[in-house]
């Protein structure tokens, strides 16, 4: 077998942002082209004894994934669950038909309480109300909160339902002062062809106290 070499005298290689180095269509050379999806900022909110936190703007058919992104988001509230919900259009209800899953990880920091396991209260078979993306969060101590990433995929098809995935760390402290340390895995879609063009954060009781949701968009 012949064993071809590469033409290292005429590589097109010129760095240029979120380029790679590939073969070209003569699969003789090697050249720059494109390295996948690059993270696009599109807005952020800030949280301040907020109800919600609602991105009604820039999600639209520009990017095929939508990633937000959860840092310190913490409630005013004992025990209140967060999530979010979608709408379309200018439609304001935030209640279209979800079916999800997920698990959850934890440990105890005395290492007494651990475990995996799948999560019944978290997930919906065709319900409409906030899906939930963490359980239990103490809002007593200044310090818990919540953080991760939520993507939603393909946001404006017309044709096809909308599929999302979601982890999140949060911390909660137990009845003997004992500090959790909780991981939760989310994914399902919403039951709709419709576009989908707003996302609220929120939690069940009580206000978000604090914290920022970033959205980024990706090629």
């Amino acid at each position: 077998m012949a064993l071809n070499k590469l033409n290292y005298n005429s590589l097109n290689v010129t760095p240029s942002a979120n380029q790679a180095i590939g073969f070209d269509s003569g699969a003789d050379d090697l050249e720059t082209g494109s390295g996948g999806g690059a993270m696009k900022f599109i807005s952020k909110s800030t949280a301040s004894s907020s109800a919600t936190i609602d991105f009604t703007s820039g999600i639209d058919s520009t990017y095929k994934e939508y990633v937000f992104i959860l840092n310190s988001i913490h409630p005013e509230t004992d025990a209140a669950e967060f999530g979010f919900q979608v709408d379309t259009g200018t439609n304001t209800n935030y209640n279209i038909t979800c079916t999800s899953t997920s698990f959850k990880v934890q440990q105890r920091q005395d290492d007494v309480v651990t475990g995996i396991g799948y999560e019944t209260s978290m997930d919906q078979a065709q319900g409409t109300a906030l899906q939930r993306l963490a359980l239990n969060p103490d809002g007593s101590d200044a310090s818990d909160n919540i953080a991760g990433i939520l993507r939603i995929f393909n946001p404006s098809s017309s044709t096809f339902v909308k599929h999302f995935t979601g982890t999140f760390q949060y911390t909660y402290d137990g009845d003997s002062n004992e500090q959790y340390s909780f991981e939760t895995f989310i994914a399902g879609y919403f039951n709709t062809t419709t576009a989908l063009t707003r996302v609220r954060f929120k939690f069940e009781s009580g206000n978000i106290d604090a914290g920022t949701i970033t959205l980024y968009g990706i090629n």
